[in-house]
């Protein structure tokens, strides 16, 4: 009977526990089948039509199978409403990011993740700035932007759902104002320019910590890299002599090193209709940003007609969600592109205060008060906390230096100049390359290198946006400007900008490298220019041929050629063979003797040469740079313990390998083989620790997969093979016109012959759409990644929306 009893219970346990798994399997597939409605329910519309009160005139809509829209109308107001809409149904979530991190107020969406983020942005305060900003803004202006707004706002309304991000955090989309355009450009300041003025404090640390020879040698403008387009040079730092090493004699050796800096930057060139197949001028244009679902940018067609049919704007290229104007691109008379200038737009003051009172602070005028202002931050899911910003004449409290005196940064960004959308507009319509030169002046974006070329065969460069025009300085230390002498006369006027049009050799090219010298150079000065390998290798390719056409073009961006390591693969070589009897060397020497020099997936010389170089680099800074690591960092201070690398590193410590002065052997190392030794040894340790002593894995893909990831991918597990594209090995580096890393990379590439549209060629990572169910989620991405030519135009029309009047 108990035998029954127990078998009884047993069959009621599992008919429990049956019923049990039934229901939790149902509520498993209750929940599935609400999120997928929910992501259904928030694709973007794909066909239909939309009445809408504020357009003056019908706009159609058609989208190709990547789903690239072309716009049709009759009113450029008209295409930034329904350019807002669509901006709203693919990218919104994307654009209420770019307006929070603008404004430091990420938080209040994501929670205290993003709260340290939030306390460095808000001191800018660029919410109140971007209401100064649209108050100064001409009537036609205002109204692109407040179109372009109602466009957003009805565009995310006609959903049906938010986007599947906030079901993600459990939020609600705010709707979007017209201030938060003006912060969509604020948010790539912040990406393009430092906020700190980080480049006149790391110079001021070095000098001070390192004496001037020394930190001249080591943090140079320059290098013989450089490619300017007038063939300008800097001089050269004298190498220190024996005594005058560092205020306190060479540091001591500090072991491990840090990451080179290095510009995300961009490549930018153009060639005069001589030299092109079409007769026309011929652009080129990859702009690298940080990589990431959804890509930066929106592609999109625009096209203008008049009331009897004929055409008056027809541009193709590429957005940015949460603006209404065409980035870059061409509108058949003229085509241009952008590289961030790195030129310096802002300026580290000292301030010095008055009688130790830590509110007062000297100004030309006589002693001042620090304002006081409060910002109030409100962190999801926790309490808000009120951030004090201490805000001078010139703008607000950044930092303070090793004497303890507070600096303030005036930076261009902080002026209602910084943002100019008419100059955008304008920009749009332009048809020849000097029109867009003179309008290239009156940008109000992020100070970017602008190459232009039109269809008569003329091509230009120059520096977008006002340039403060400085007076008793050079920009390049943190200085007081309390006696009046040193300061901004405003800006420059336009006619002062440098400016280069239809040089003799009819090409023109930029890669965040320094383009001018001389009193050009003096006047929009240096904000830590890129290494020049870039901008030489691409100026090589172009004087390498007498005839180009797209593919040609093409070709440069693909060119991922390691030709800033050939000298260093070479050192390396002559290192492997000297330390005879050494079969740990010696196992080296074939695959480096044998490197290819370019950085393709399966290189193994290309990575051990590539680490060779970096552990160098890294051995040298790591012990000459001690002195400026001392004391414990802080947000004000802003020191650090990791070992700086500049981007001008590489010469430095050739010239130190080459000239090998024994005064100057760092500590802790016989001479300069053994440093040359050190390294080797470093890339044993990586091929030990990163390819488990295999030599043979140990490949330049191993290290250089693309890692392009939505920022909410790992919150949800599973969610991440939905959202993101496959790491895959790729080509390039950052030191070569195929920039690539792991999560950088060229967020578009473009060549086109304005008026030749037809034949230009487009690339674009992760696609057109942040929703992972939409039929061309991710569609264009391996083209991207394989460099395989895709049209510059949109295709065929698939999907096709009518906007209608009410």
């Amino acid at each position: 009977m108990r035998l029954l009893g127990n078998l009884s219970q047993a069959r009621f346990w599992i008919r429990g526990s049956l019923a049990l798994a039934g229901a939790l399997m149902i509520s498993v597939l209750t929940l599935a089948a609400s999120v997928y409605w929910q992501l259904r329910a928030s694709l973007p519309a794909l066909e239909g039509r939309v009445a809408v009160s504020e357009l003056s005139a019908p706009v159609t809509v058609t989208r190709d199978a990547r789903g690239v829209p072309t716009l049709s109308g009759r009113s450029r107001v008209d295409l930034a409403w329904v350019l807002g809409f669509l901006h709203a149904q693919e990218r919104f979530f994307q654009m209420d990011g770019q307006r929070r991190l603008a404004a430091g107020e990420l938080s209040e969406l994501v929670g205290t993740v993003a709260l340290n983020l939030d306390r460095q942005h808000r001191v800018h305060r660029f919410r109140a700035r971007a209401a100064t900003v649209l108050a100064a803004m001409t009537p036609d202006e205002r109204a692109t932007i407040d179109a372009y707004v109602g466009g957003v706002n009805r565009g995310l309304r006609e959903l049906g759902a938010a986007p599947f991000e906030y079901m993600i955090l459990r939020s609600t989309p705010v709707p979007w104002t017209a201030e938060d355009t003006i912060l969509a450009v604020y948010a790539i300041y912040l990406d393009l320019q430092k906020d700190d003025g980080a480049a006149e404090r790391q110079r001021a640390d070095a000098e001070a910590t390192l004496g001037g020879p020394l930190a001249a040698f080591l943090f140079p403008e320059g290098t013989t890299w450089d490619a300017p387009l007038d063939g300008s040079t800097l001089p050269v730092p004298e190498m220190p002599d024996g005594g005058a090493r560092t205020k306190a004699g060479l540091p001591l050796l500090l072991k491990g090193g840090g990451e080179e800096a290095v510009s995300r930057g961009s490549n930018a060139w153009a060639v005069g209709g001589s030299l092109s197949a079409r007769g026309t001028a011929l652009v080129a244009n990859d702009m690298h940003l940080a990589l990431r679902v959804p890509n930066t940018w929106y592609r999109a067609r625009l096209v203008l007609s008049d009331e009897s049919g004929g055409t008056t704007l027809d541009i193709t290229g590429v957005t940015l969600p949460g603006t209404p104007s065409v980035v870059a691109g061409s509108n058949g008379k003229i085509a241009w592109g952008f590289t961030n200038s790195y030129i310096d737009t802002g300026d580290v003051v000292i301030l010095e205060p008055v009688a130790a009172n830590p509110d007062l602070y000297r100004t030309p005028t006589g002693p001042r008060r620090l304002d006081h202002v409060e910002e109030r931050l409100c962190p999801k899911g926790t309490a808000c906390e009120i951030l004090s910003i201490d805000q001078s004449i010139w703008g607000p409290v950044i930092a303070t230096d090793r004497q303890g005196r507070k600096l303030a940064y005036r930076w261009i960004a902080h002026d209602p100049a910084a943002v100019n959308l008419r100059g955008m507009l304008d920009l749009e319509r332009a048809v020849t390359a000097g029109a867009a030169l003179d309008i290239a002046h009156r940008l109000g974006i992020p100070h970017q290198n602008l190459v232009v070329g039109d269809a008569q065969g003329n091509i230009g460069w120059t520096v977008t946006s006002a340039i403060p025009d400085r007076f008793g300085f050079d920009g390049r230390l943190p200085t007081s400007w309390a006696d009046g002498t040193k300061g901004w006369n405003g800006y420059l006027a336009p006619e002062d900008v440098p400016v280069v049009y239809n040089p003799e050799n009819r090409r023109i090219w930029t890669a965040n490298s320094r383009v001018v010298g001389g009193e050009a150079l003096a006047k929009i000065g240096s904000g830590a220019y890129a290494h020049g390998s870039r901008a030489r290798q691409i100026r090589d390719k172009l004087f390498a041929k007498d005839l180009f056409d797209e593919q040609d073009m093409v070709a440069i961006q693909l060119d991922d050629r390691g030709v800033l390591l050939e000298r260093w693969q070479a050192l390396m070589l002559e290192r492997l063979r000297a330390s005879k009897g050494n079969s740990r060397y010696a196992a080296l020497i074939p695959t480096v003797e044998n490197w290819g020099g370019r950085a393709v997936p399966d290189s193994v010389g290309y990575r051990l040469v590539r680490t060779f170089r970096m552990e160098a680099i890294n051995a040298v800074y790591a012990a000459y740079t001690a002195p400026m690591r001392t004391g414990e960092p802080t947000p004000a201070s802003g020191h650090s313990t990791q070992p700086f690398v500049p981007k001008q590193a590489d010469e430095p410590v050739w010239r130190l390998l080459t000239a090998r002065p024994a005064h100057l052997v760092p500590p802790g190392y016989r001479d300069w083989d053994a440093v040359a030794d050190a390294a080797i040894e470093k890339v044993l340790s990586a091929v030990a620790g990163q390819a488990h002593g295999r030599l043979e894995a140990f490949t330049w893909g191993a290290a250089n997969r693309v890692e392009i990831r939505h920022p909410l991918a790992g919150a949800i597990p599973g969610l991440a093979i939905l959202l993101n594209p496959p790491s895959v090995a790729q080509s390039g580096d950052l030191y070569q016109p195929r920039v690539a890393s792991p999560r950088t990379g060229a967020s578009e590439r473009f060549v086109v012959a304005p008026g030749h549209e037809g034949t230009g060629i487009f690339h674009m990572p992760t696609g057109q759409t942040g929703h992972p169910l939409a039929p061309y989620y991710n569609v264009g991405h391996e083209d991207w990644l394989r460099g395989r030519a895709t049209p510059f135009l949109p295709g065929e029309p698939k999907w096709h929306i009518a906007f209608e009047p009410q």
